[in-house]
């Protein structure tokens, strides 16, 4: 039988894997469903994602020795996750295998399970897949107790990929981990881990309200939900008045204390490795994440002072200036196109982005196109915010609005494949088209355009400039970005 086994896994291919893990989406229909009732996650959704861990072999106990920094917020949680762990990976010498999971990816699933820095291999992600894919087959749960655990059945598409990180983080002999919250925080799959080093907490703002919450104060105590009975915990300076009220009280009721990090001095003085200036705010969190869990694991004893005038260690600073975090106020020069992308798609990081943008644009004479698309947000209010935050400074020649379909053939790359979107408004431009005659009445004498895939609008761009060197600015979405990234890649 083992033999039989290892042959089945051996056959089994990485596109295998990847189109397995894509049944695992929930599709269009079912995400209104839950929109529509009213129901928000609750603790069954954990008490389930501790069923699947025993099943795949682990207890919840096991992932300690993961040594997690666990990171939630609405508005920069990824790049400080990525600060994060990049500090981490300046300590080689104690720490030779970091691991970053992180949400959503661009290019590969794979970028979502990172270990030093860099995406898992193609073979170890079809390996560590199929592994749990078995053992899910291979086990079964009480219908009494959990009752949607039916036979043969597997977790949703993130759940599925939280698992995995800890499977494949724990057979890699990780020393520490950084996870950065899916949504929310308090039932959240990744707050399976129950003793995490350090947490943290990024900027709050309105996002995921069916499943979160409409106020900010429901909202930050799901972020608050994942904090951990004597657990450090840090938050940025400058949150809501009164999201920081309901943090202050999650710490509490957790036996811990919430730390406010301002915003550290010397990182004016340095390149960031992620672009922004609000990106300050986010490496300064992840500064201070990075140096209690140090201390915590005896590789330093040097607490860094949460006081803007702090010192850094030299080392905690290369690790900020190294980071590489691709979409996020990211600039690419391909030939006479210069694209400046970001995947803003909240209001908080559609004004930061725009921001950017306006900084960098302002200094140039060259023609100026606009690429957006946000499918499932308000994708009007998105426009008009980025529209305001631009002002009079800075004028599109044109504007296209795209589906986040990857090729003009109508399919999509492999790992962008996405079923959270009604393909009936894709396939008829509906949002795109009412991006289209919103942005005539914003910016007068800018001409919009309607694309059906990324690729088609990538050429319509070469079309438009004519042989002149243009500017595209690009937001909305990271699955945008995501089908930019593959479209240039291949050309």
């Amino acid at each position: 039988m083992r033999a039989s086994l290892a042959l089945r896994m051996a056959s089994r291919t990485y596109n295998d894997a990847v189109a397995a893990l894509n049944l695992l989406q929930s599709n269009y229909a079912n995400i209104m469903a839950v929109r529509e009732s009213g129901i928000r996650k609750n603790e069954m959704s954990m008490l389930e994602m501790k069923e699947w861990t025993r099943r795949v072999g682990y207890s919840v106990s096991d992932f300690n020795k993961l040594n997690v920094v666990h990171i939630t917020g609405t508005k920069g949680k990824g790049s400080t996750a990525a600060f994060t762990a990049s500090i981490f990976n300046e300590y080689k010498k104690q720490l030779p295998r970091v691991g970053l999971f992180t949400s959503p990816h661009l290019r590969s699933v794979r970028e979502r399970i990172r270990i030093n820095g860099e995406p898992i291999s193609q073979e170890k992600f079809t390996k560590y897949f199929f592994e749990l894919w078995e053992r899910l087959e291979n086990t079964s749960s009480s219908l009494q107790d959990f009752p949607h655990m039916t036979p043969g059945s597997k977790p949703g598409y993130f759940k599925y990929l939280t698992l995995l990180s800890f499977h494949t983080f724990m057979q890699e002999g990780c020393n520490t981990c950084v996870y950065e919250v899916g949504i929310g925080g308090e039932y959240d799959s990744t707050n399976l881990i129950e003793k995490p080093i350090a947490c943290g907490v990024s900027l709050l703002g309105i996002d995921h309200t069916y499943m979160l919450g409409d106020t900010i104060e429901e909202i930050a105590w799901n972020k608050g939900g994942i904090f951990k009975n004597h657990t450090p915990a840090f938050t940025v300076a400058g949150q809501p008045k009164e999201g920081l009220r309901v943090l202050k009280e999650r710490a509490l009721e957790r036996d811990t204390e919430l730390a406010e990090v301002a915003e550290f001095d010397v990182l004016k003085d340095i390149e960031l490795g992620i672009a922004g200036d609000f990106q300050r705010s986010n490496a300064s969190l992840a500064i201070a994440l990075a140096s209690e869990s140090l201390n915590a694991l005896g590789i330093t004893n040097d607490t860094v002072e949460l006081k803007k005038g702090a010192k850094i260690p030299e080392k905690i600073l290369n690790g900020v200036k190294n980071t590489k975090w691709e979409g996020r106020c990211q600039t690419l020069i391909r030939g006479d196109i210069t694209w400046f992308v970001d995947g803003a798609h909240t209001f908080d990081s559609i004004q930061a982005a725009s921001g950017w943008y306006k900084s960098v644009a302002q200094k140039s004479n060259r023609k100026k196109i606009l690429l957006f698309n946000q499918q499932s947000r308000d994708a009007n209010e998105l426009l008009r915010c980025l529209d305001n935050t631009l002002g009079n400074l800075v004028h599109f020649d044109d504007a296209i609005f795209t589906t986040n379909v990857t090729w003009q053939s109508g399919t999509y790359s492999a790992d962008l494949v996405s079923m959270n979107t009604n393909k009936e408004e894709v396939d008829k431009l509906s949002v795109q088209k009412e991006l289209s005659k919103q942005w005539n009445v914003l910016q007068d004498g800018s001409n919009a355009h309607v694309a059906t895939s990324i690729e088609w609008a990538v050429n319509l761009i070469e079309k438009l400039r004519d042989g002149k060197p243009v500017d595209v600015f690009v937001t909305g979405s990271l699955h945008l970005v995501g089908g930019l990234l593959v479209v240039l890649d291949r050309k």
